[in-house]
């Protein structure tokens, strides 16, 4: 009953707050109108998702924390949980809050950039901080301090770029949150780590609400303050719920490599490596005649597979030789996407 509360309380917030916030985005024009060739709608549409996104969410970790049994309560680590998880609301508040400015404004790439690693800062001082992962060989590498705080700002940084980066195609950036959320939620409750996996399963539950509307063809966008906050949930939610940087990185592989992928294209090019263009891999599949719809199913059916994997395959040598496969697949799939959009018509 408790995961059922969690999971369908922001589920049907965000159902009926979706529509509400795209009239209010409207009136307040908050529009995302297609003036570039990147904007693959016809018709202004509201882009001031975040708001469906982050309240029910909140509404529910606070749900969480009511209806969490006293026995869970009473445990020593506690306190340092709410810690964290304070640093996960605090932390997503400001990449909100930035975002709603940019889906007014347009801010320039430094100060979204700015406000992510404020964030990232936050969640570190919380107790957020990747302190040693996995050995694909047995036991844990360990990293010093300095090294550890680094490797994090650089992990949340990426996961909300990544995100961010995804919201290109109606649909593809919640999809893939509600299937990563679900794997950290069964990945969490498998390690007995049931107060932890409620958060990404009520992360799941905002994605899967809103995703009705923002479907191809989106009603509603989720604008820069949802895919900000969608990506630093998932980002810090990849370190306190225990499931990893494997599974992290196998769930999240694809969008992860294209956003490398496309980092490194555009320096070698000599552009900004901020702005944005048609260069990314759903984009390239939509040149190459895919239809809209197919090429975000494709995107789900690609995490939800290697999220299983993550799931299904025991830790060590086995996941190293899953992370090289889906390297070896993500790379083989955007040099031909690349080969195919510069031959000419």
């Amino acid at each position: 009953m408790l995961y059922l509360a969690v999971f369908a309380v922001p589920l049907v917030l965000a159902f009926f707050l979706t529509p509400l916030v795209g009239r209010l985005a409207r009136r307040w024009r908050f529009v995302d109108y297609p003036r570039e060739p990147r904007r693959l709608h016809e018709a202004p549409t509201p882009k001031l998702g975040g708001i469906a996104l982050l309240t029910p969410f909140l509404i529910a970790v606070g749900l969480s924390l009511i209806l969490l049994p006293l026995t869970l309560e009473a445990r020593p680590d506690l306190p340092h949980e709410l810690r964290r998880l304070a640093g996960v609301i605090v932390g997503s508040l400001i990449v909100f809050l930035v975002g709603i400015y940019d889906d007014k404004r347009e801010l320039s790439p430094w100060p979204q950039l700015l406000a992510q690693f404020m964030a990232a800062g936050v969640a570190i001082y919380s107790g957020i901080v990747i302190y040693e992962i996995s050995s694909p060989f047995g036991g844990p590498i360990h990293f010093p301090a300095w090294f550890a705080v680094a490797f994090t700002i650089f992990w949340l940084m990426g996961m909300m770029n990544t995100v961010n980066w995804l919201d290109g195609l109606d649909g593809l950036a919640a999809g893939i949150t509600v299937i990563a959320s679900l794997i950290f939620f069964v990945h969490s409750n498998r390690l007995g780590q049931v107060s932890i996996a409620l958060l990404p399963l009520a992360l799941a539950g905002c994605a899967l609400g809103f995703l009705p509307y923002n479907f191809y063809p989106a009603r509603v966008f989720m604008g820069t303050s949802g895919a900000l906050f969608l990506g630093f949930a998932l980002g810090t939610l990849s370190i306190i719920g225990g499931a990893k940087a494997a599974t992290a990185l196998l769930v999240l592989g694809i969008p992860i490599l294209d956003v490398a992928w496309q980092i490194v294209n555009r320096l070698r090019q000599r552009r900004s490596p901020f702005l944005g263009d048609r260069g990314h891999l759903h984009h390239r599949l939509l040149d190459m005649g895919v239809s809209h719809r197919r090429v975000v199913l494709l995107f789900y059916l690609l995490c939800a597979s290697f999220g299983g994997l993550a799931l299904l395959l025991p830790p060590g040598l086995y996941k190293l030789y899953a992370l090289f496969a889906l390297g070896v697949v993500a790379v083989t799939v955007l040099f031909l996407a690349a080969q195919e959009s510069q031959l000419p018509d």
